[in-house]
This record gives structure tokens, C-alpha cells and sequence, in this order.
């Protein structure tokens, strides 16, 4: 089931998945979503991810 994670069709994803596994890698936690799933991250960490995607959400909207 992990060769199913890891090889994301990153071009059939959409904008905010796209940005949500950047914001991952960026955090260090990619290779744990790869690994295990998206379920496996605790809330705090999924609560970062997606502080993180509304903050660039916005300044997306503000430019």
C-alpha cells in the first residue's frame, strides 16, 4: 500500500492538495504521509498544515 502513496500523480492533483503535500515536505513530514497516510499525522500537525495553507490562501487573495 506505501508504492500507492508514493507515487502521487502530482500533475492530476488539485491546487490545494498540491500545496498541501509542499507545506508537508516543508515541515518535514512528507516521508511520514508517505509512509503511513494522512490519517497517522496528529492534530497538531495537521492543524499546522492547514494554518499553513489558509495564511498562503490569503496572501494569494491579498496580492
Amino acid at each position: 500500500m506505501s508504492e500507492k502513496r508514493e507515487n502521487v500523480k502530482w500533475e492530476e492533483l488539485s491546487p490545494d492538495d498540491r500545496m498541501k503535500y509542499e507545506i508537508a515536505e516543508e515541515l518535514g513530514l512528507l516521508e511520514k504521509v508517505r509512509e503511513q497516510g494522512w490519517k497517522s499525522l496528529s492534530a497538531k500537525e495537521t492543524g499546522r498544515i492547514g494554518g499553513l495553507m489558509t495564511k498562503r490562501k490569503r496572501e494569494r487573495k491579498d496580492s
